[in-house]
């Protein structure tokens, strides 16, 4: 073979070898962060019940006669949460602690099945803790817990189909029927869910009314947890 041939073939053997890695080389892995940033959008996700049907068994017979009880009294009641779902409630307690217990949303801990992303970044790449808070009270505002004064449970009895939030009102004097048949006039004041006459009447129905008093004022359960 000509020398000239050898060398040309030479070089492109060369040419190649210097392209492949080395074996001592370590590749560099970019990991993405595929996760949706918190905000309004996660609020219509994995949605809480507003039907007593879905409540456990016997909560849910008995809600259903006390609140059949405070109709026929002519009380308004508007109920706005029974059985909710597992991931709706980490949302809502993390969305709150953020807001209200200034927790570092870096730090809070992940869930299987929700991809959210607690911590934006700004234009520079760097946490931003005004995006993140801001994001965190759009979802406080949007689950309505604004009011609330302790954080949405992660172990509620909501999550159990044992609880049931719902608003209660009513003008003048309330004629009740109890769990036994017998008329309960209610007199005293707040003409609403807060009332301790009514708590006593709901009692009796096994829908007990939130220990923790004005902390969550629409809350009731099987127990007062």
């Amino acid at each position: 073979m000509p020398q000239a041939i050898r060398q040309v073939r030479q070089g492109r053997a060369n040419a190649q070898a210097a392209l492949v890695p080395g074996g001592e080389e370590t590749p560099v892995v970019v990991e993405v962060d595929t996760r949706e940033l918190s905000g309004a959008a996660w609020v219509a996700r994995f949605p809480t019940s507003r039907s007593t049907d879905d409540l456990a068994s016997p909560f849910r017979e008995n809600c259903a006669a006390f609140l059949a009880a405070l109709r026929a009294a002519g009380a308004r009641v508007t109920v706005s949460a029974t059985l909710r779902p597992p991931n709706r409630a980490y949302l809502m307690h993390w969305a709150w602690r953020i807001v209200n217990q200034q927790y570092d949303p870096r730090t809070v801990p992940r869930r299987a099945g929700v991809e959210v992303r607690w911590d934006h970044i700004g234009a520079g790449g760097e946490y931003d803790p005004v995006a993140s808070v801001a994001a965190a009270r759009d979802m406080v505002n949007g689950y309505g817990i604004g009011r609330l004064r302790v954080a949405p449970s992660l172990t509620s009895r909501h999550i159990e189909g044992n609880a049931i939030d719902m608003s209660i009102s009513w003008e003048g004097n309330l004629d009740i029927e109890d769990v036994s048949g017998n008329q309960v006039l209610i007199s005293s004041q707040p003409r609403d869910g807060m009332n301790e006459d009514l708590h006593s009447v709901g009692a009796g129905y096994g829908v007990i009314k939130f220990h923790g008093g004005a902390r969550d004022r629409p809350h009731w359960s099987t127990d007062g947890r």
